[in-house]
């Protein structure tokens, strides 16, 4: 199979890194999913398993259903009326669908980063302490402050904020703006971190700090990426999905995926023939 070199993203995978197998059960197993806005089904029989300690990309065009999934496994989508869900997601064995689950709770392990990066209107310090707080996740303020400093250290943003945490959060740049809401959802400890185009609204500096920083994380959290830049779908994952008109037409290794898709539609969109 022949690829256009100026086209194709350069991969850049750390040797073994993704071919590691692995014994483990996967962290999020998906299978038979249908996604419905009122009527009209945007995502159409989604089957996909999400190693541990992995990062795992989601690319494709616009519209085609990418971030519809990512907010369907932590069940963001309950709140827009009329959405609705069929088929089954685990995460860790658990049916996150089952009516006995506690929501509150699944957020907690499964935490989200979103596209803009949406600090609240407080300080630095109490934009990190806000889960810790309505969770009560700590006992006393020298608890709260050792896990806010672990947290933003996390996100590499504590040694540039350090002298400044009760500052306003507004007041910081966007690319640390988004480090922030990093270390906001790392705070409470997720197991999974859901990330949806957390680099697209950045300049190339911040991008690359947002990069660095998810290829780290993955050591301790499960990722799952939605991207449009397959630059960088290529260099942050062990895993690429590529979805097409709501349907899920091909998962492997992101090498595999860049080089040697198994799926004609596949190659023409990472050489560019569309998307």
């Amino acid at each position: 199979m022949l690829l256009t070199a100026a086209l194709a993203p350069t991969v850049s995978v750390v040797p073994g890194d993704a071919q590691t197998t692995t014994a483990q059960p996967p962290k999020i197993d998906v299978s038979g999913v249908n996604f419905y806005y009122g009527t009209n089904r945007v995502l159409q029989d989604i089957a996909l398993t999400i190693q541990p300690n992995q990062v795992t990309a989601f690319i494709g065009p616009s519209g085609c259903g990418k971030s519809t999934f990512l907010r369907s496994l932590n069940r963001m989508n309950d709140i827009i009326p009329g959405a609705r869900l069929e088929g089954t997601v685990l995460v860790d064995g658990m049916d996150i669908y089952a009516p006995s689950v506690d929501i509150v709770a699944l957020r907690r392990k499964v935490g989200m980063v979103f596209q803009k990066s949406n600090p609240f209107p407080k300080s630095i310090f109490e934009n990190v302490a806000y889960g810790l707080r309505i969770n009560r996740m700590t006992s006393s303020k020298e608890e709260l402050g050792g896990r806010v400093e672990a947290s933003l250290k996390s996100a590499a943003l504590w040694d540039e904020v350090k002298d400044r945490l009760h500052s306003s959060a507004l007041a910081l740049s966007g690319g640390q703006q988004q480090r922030l809401c990093i270390a906001r959802a790392l705070a409470i400890e997720p197991a999974i971190l859901l990330m949806d185009e957390p680099a697209s609204a950045l300049d190339p500096i911040a991008t690359q700090r947002i990069e660095e920083l998810i290829y780290q994380l993955k050591a301790r959290y499960t990722i799952v990426i939605v991207t449009h830049n397959m630059q960088q779908a290529a260099r942050v994952s062990n895993t690429t999905a590529f979805f097409w008109l709501g349907r899920l037409i091909e998962c492997d290794r992101t090498d595999r995926i860049f080089t040697a898709p198994s799926e004609k539609l596949t190659e023409d969109y990472v050489t560019g023939r569309f998307g």
